[in-house]
């Protein structure tokens, strides 16, 4: 029997923009990573989401980003140990005071965009994340990219780790995401991606954009929920994966 947690990046709309379909993609995932007011989202959008959350039984983990809304936290920032360390601590705190008010527990931390694209090689941002989330609470998961060092750091460390593969995202030979700003950085066509998925999860495999047939472990499926096919995606998986023998359930 496969299984796989289906988790999907919520919780990014700001103020009056409105970001993703929260409301309806939450009735397909298991494992909802919500925004903690720096790339994205707010305390309304923040309270709002967590809420949604508890009433259908999803669980809930911090996705932390560098204090960046306007580029939405995709753009590299130079910052210094300490500096990853506390705005990762802060943020983790911030969306624990929204489960902790409705008696849930913060599941895991997966940090975003940028942050979470330099953890593929960058030892010391890893090892910053994994500290803070020592420091406050080591039951805490890390959610990391198939591959990344901050995996192998999380599990030096006594954390639990689970190994996130994309539904949505092209791998580059060296299994890193594809830049956005490159062509074919997104897989847009359904039928693409669920066959990608279905392969990532039975066979441990995956077909670069150059072609190269990579090896690939994955214990959480994740699906943006800022892509403009993200309920079509949570949809077909739940469809798909019922037939092909694939249990979704969070960790």
């Amino acid at each position: 029997m496969y299984s796989i947690d289906l988790n999907s990046d919520m919780g990014e709309s700001f103020g009056a923009y409105k970001l993703g379909g929260d409301e309806e993609i939450i009735k397909y995932v298991t494992t909802a990573n919500v925004a903690c007011g720096w790339h994205a989202g707010d305390p309304m959008v923040m309270d709002k989401v967590v809420k949604a959350a508890k009433e259908r039984g999803v669980m809930v983990g911090a996705h932390p980003g560098y204090p960046d809304l306007m580029g939405f936290g995709r753009r590299k920032m130079v910052l210094s140990f300490q500096e990853v360390k506390n705005y990762v601590r802060y943020q983790i705190g911030a969306l624990a005071a929204f489960t902790q008010s409705y008696g849930m527990k913060l599941q895991h931390v997966a940090p975003h965009g940028a942050m979470g694209n330099q953890c593929q090689y960058d030892e010391e941002i890893s090892t910053a994340i994994c500290e803070a989330i020592c420091e406050y609470d080591k039951d805490l998961i890390v959610y990391y990219c198939a591959g990344a060092v901050l995996g192998e750091i999380a599990e030096s460390k006594g954390l639990r780790t689970a190994s996130e593969i994309f539904a949505d995202r092209a791998y580059m030979d060296d299994l890193s995401l594809v830049p956005r700003k490159m062509e074919g950085s997104m897989i847009t066509d359904e039928e693409v991606a669920i066959q990608r998925c279905v392969r990532m999860i039975k066979e441990g495999k995956v077909t670069s954009i150059n072609g190269k047939d990579l090896d690939i472990k994955g214990d959480t499926l994740c699906v943006h929920g800022d892509g403009p096919k993200a309920l079509a995606f949570v949809q077909r998986i739940r469809e798909t994966f019922e037939k092909e023998g694939i249990e979704i359930r969070h960790l």
